[in-house]
């Protein structure tokens, strides 16, 4: 959800600020699906800077109970969902050349494991991971985790969330527009093509996208 137009010389965190009660909910559930972290946001209004609002959006996700988890984790897009290709976090994941079927096989496999396990999707941030790269990272993380008990795994997909969570509220504090539900690319024109990535990602050869701070 876009937050609504203000004076032109207004920033996006100038409207964050001053958006109504309803159209803030909207935005920030879109970064994260508890509604307790999109309240905590909201009540600490007005923020100086973009710096308080990621503090403010850590301190909110820390405090998440179990609970509230497991509601944001609901409300988070299986990845690889929709003609897109593998989506973790915001962000498409080229598969390209002849081993493209097996890759996909083997991260379908990796996933019907993992939500079979514990109950949900598995999350993922990648930001300032390179295409050429994402993967294998991808890969090596849900095998990795798949060997996690239940507790240890819920503390890993919190801090997954929350870097999510605070990449998405960085480009809505920017740009006034959430990355949390993107528009889904074209679909590739057949076997092996590349599955293109959304507008401030990377593509293969080219350097990656600017990693959110932790």
């Amino acid at each position: 959800m876009r937050l609504p137009p203000q004076r032109s010389e207004a920033t996006p965190l100038h409207r964050l600020n001053n958006a109504s009660p309803a159209d803030l909910r909207g935005a920030l559930l879109a970064c994260c699906g508890s509604r307790r972290w999109a309240e905590s946001i909201a009540a600490h209004r007005p923020y100086p800077d973009i710096g308080a609002l990621l503090a403010a959006a850590d301190e909110a996700s820390y405090d998440l109970t179990d609970e509230d988890l497991a509601e944001a984790l609901t409300g988070e897009p299986a990845a690889g969902a929709g003609p897109g290709g593998p989506l973790y976090g915001g962000r498409h994941i080229a598969i390209t050349g002849p081993g493209a079927l097996a890759a996909h096989t083997a991260l379908r496999a990796a996933h019907a494991a993992y939500e079979s396990r514990f109950g949900h999707a598995f999350v993922l941030c990648v930001d300032g991971v390179c295409e050429e790269e994402a993967l294998g990272h991808v890969l090596t993380a849900i095998r990795t985790r798949l060997g996690n008990e239940a507790e240890q795994e819920r503390t890993v997909a919190a801090e997954e969330l929350r870097r999510i969570a605070r990449g998405r509220l960085l480009r809505l504090a920017r740009e006034g527009t959430p990355p949390g539900r993107p528009r889904q690319p074209p679909r590739p024109a057949g076997p092996g093509a590349s599955v293109p990535a959304p507008a401030g990602t990377t593509s293969p050869g080219r350097a990656p996208s600017p990693s959110v701070p932790d």
